[in-house]
């Protein structure tokens, strides 16, 4: 009794909440554009998820940006 209570509420919360979006994601098979912490992105299609944002993806492109480098070079000067 309990499970399925949980499996309710857990469905509740895949098709009203932040999380709808990845679900409608799977159930149209649409791409989503997903931003990581390491300032990366990812363009995939959603295949599986859970409440924990783990995520199956598939045909996936991986998008970032190369910072140029500058050198300083520090010169003594004077004394």
């Amino acid at each position: 009794m309990a499970e399925e209570a949980n499996g309710k509420k857990e469905e509740e919360e895949f098709s009203t909440g932040p999380l709808s979006v990845l679900m409608m994601s799977v159930k149209n098979n649409t791409q989503v554009l997903i931003n990581c912490r390491n300032n990366k992105k990812l363009l995939g299609r959603v295949r599986a998820f859970d409440r924990h944002c783990n995520m199956v993806l598939e045909n996936v492109r991986e998008m970032w940006t190369e910072a140029r480098r500058r050198l300083f070079r520090l010169t003594k000067t004077g004394s």
